[in-house]
């Protein structure tokens, strides 16, 4: 993807007809909201409809953006960018401090599903509608199927911010909208509506048997009276939100398509959860994957297929997996959002007896998207970051990991970076390299990147990776290329080891000496590249490795 998109035809071709569909896509949605075709306009106003549509969806552009920026900037060194980016330096002095980030990305994991659950109560079909006279051929795939709805949320809502994020954090969090998401983000956590996670990460970590690395001072007593409290809270409303839904199905009181049995849609639902929990898993396991060595990735025959496709040629699989993955998680939510969100026609009797004013409560789908957050979102992540080699070993996440690769190929979210390029360019976004140089360059600043945590294990990272991540590269990278790139680490090892012994504090010596362990990494993993090319002496490698 990248360049690729525009660059050669058939990049071209993909783009011009995926912004098409977009287009078409987005013409379709608001057609049926101006006939009051979809749920919230019938029930209430087209135009509320219509303006709850573009909210949530702009609101969730912000939010996939951003968490992109949130979870990149962590190693880069604030002070770079105190003077040119003031609310970007603002949003991560908190965001960053202590345990701050992984409790935004929780409270962000909420967000989104609620948002997408908005956006399909806003915008998709009810049964049977159709408009412009369609023929049923196009009315099936793009309104019943809701691929109208999932192409506009995945381009517009997704893709496209995650896009100029990526490689302009800087930049995108700059202003005060993203400073009022990280903040509702971080009250949504604060409120103790997810806690139920914490004892999911607590078990997760005991299993695994190592301890979860904390920024942050033990609790002291109140505070574990407050966090024990709201774990407890926090768990009794997700067995009540498991029980409402499961009993609402069974009434045949949710949104679910007509003519579908009761037990086939609870089972649906089971199904589409565990998937949307593997490809969540999914990205947090190849990341970190990414940083063990070979004979630890080929442990399990289905692990070593796996990352042999993930990192293939130069690693472009895994940028084409984050976007198969969103298309297809996004279908799943909609699905999801059908099977969960209630409707309870006029005189039938409420889900539970409870009053009409729970009843609209529950009739938005927040309990469904409650329940996504946590049983199909982060407790699979949280699995993932202590077992990413176990979580690879199956054939599961093979054809997962083929199948959106398949997604991707196929080009129907090009539009994304078609909306991404108009978007760098009203905006005019710069990459971060402008403002803060590449890490090389800040080590040589006296401003070298900084590790967040020594270990994943129990930590989210949505589907974002830090400024200074590596991937590895596959078999089939060429031994040029690859000499190029230990050039390159061995002249940073040289500049690293001169910044050390001119280091003025201990931190500022730590810094370096941090950077130094991972530029040391990086040269023992491309000299074992460069060993199965046969075009290097073993001896010289492992006397430069020694020294480094």
């Amino acid at each position: 993807m990248g360049e690729g998109a525009f660059s050669d035809p058939l990049g071209l071709f993909k783009s011009i007809y995926s912004t098409a569909l977009l287009i078409f896509s987005v013409t379709v949605v608001i057609a049926l909201i101006v006939d009051e075709q979809t749920s919230l306009s019938q029930d209430t106003h087209p135009a509320l409809a219509f303006i709850l549509l573009w909210v949530a969806l702009l609101w969730l552009c912000l939010v996939e953006g951003g968490q992109a920026s949130m979870v990149g900037l962590p190693p880069i060194d604030r002070e770079l960018y105190k003077d040119t980016h003031r609310i970007t330096y603002r949003i991560c002095e908190h965001g960053h401090r202590g345990d701050n980030l992984d409790r935004y990305l929780m409270g962000r994991q909420f967000m989104v599903l609620a948002l997408v659950f908005v956006i399909n109560l806003s915008g998709a079909p009810v049964e049977d509608a159709n408009v412009f006279n369609l023929p049923r051929v196009l009315s099936n795939a793009f309104l019943k199927s809701g691929l109208a709805m999932i192409l506009m949320t995945c381009m517009i809502g997704q893709l496209n911010t995650q896009i100029n994020a990526s490689h302009c954090m800087l930049d995108f969090i700059n202003n005060w909208a993203n400073w009022f998401t990280v903040k509702v983000a971080m009250a949504i956590e604060a409120s103790g509506l997810l806690h139920a996670s914490y004892l999911i990460q607590i078990i997760v970590a005991n299993l695994a048997g190592k301890p979860i690395e904390s920024n942050e001072e033990p609790r002291n007593s109140w505070q574990n009276v407050m966090f024990w409290g709201r774990v407890l809270m926090s768990c009794v409303i997700l067995i009540f939100a498991f029980f409402a839904t499961i009993a609402a199905l069974f009434e045949g009181k949710t949104t679910m398509w007509d003519g579908v049995p009761e037990a086939v849609a609870l089972i649906l639902f089971f199904v589409l959860m565990s998937i949307v929990g593997m490809l969540e898993g999914m990205q947090i396991a190849f990341y970190a994957v990414a940083k063990r060595a070979d004979e630890e990735r080929n442990s399990s025959v289905w692990a070593s297929k796996t990352c042999e496709l993930l990192f293939r040629g130069e690693g472009h699989n895994l940028p084409g997996f984050m976007v198969g993955r969103q298309l297809c998680v996004v279908s799943c939510f909609f699905v999801i959002a059908r099977v969960t969100s209630m409707d309870v026609e006029e005189g039938e009797s409420n889900v539970l007896g409870v009053s009409d004013g729970v009843q609209e409560f529950f009739n938005t789908g927040l309990l469904g998207a409650l329940i996504t957050t946590i049983v199909a979102s982060i407790a699979w992540q949280l699995v993932a970051s202590a077992f990413p080699i176990a979580f690879l070993s199956t054939p599961v996440t093979y054809l997962l990991l083929r199948i959106c690769l398949l997604l991707e190929a196929t080009g129907i979210c090009n539009g994304a970076w078609v909306l991404a390029a108009i978007h760098k360019h009203v905006a005019g976004f710069q990459r971060d390299e402008v403002y803060v140089g590449k890490a090389e360059e800040r080590a040589a600043m006296h401003h070298a990147d900084k590790a967040t945590h020594k270990s994943d294990l129990g930590h989210l990272a949505g589907c974002a990776f830090p400024a200074n991540h590596d991937l590895p590269y596959g078999s089939h990278h060429s031994a040029t290329s690859t000499m190029d790139r230990r050039t390159k680490i061995t002249k940073n090892i040289a500049e690293l080891q001169e910044q050390i012994d001119a280091a003025l504090t201990a931190d500022e010596k730590q810094r370096y000496e941090a950077a130094l362990r991972k530029e040391g990494d990086a040269l023992r993993q491309v000299n074992s590249e460069l060993l199965g090319t046969d075009t290097t002496d073993i001896d010289d490698l492992r006397d430069e490795e020694e020294e480094a």
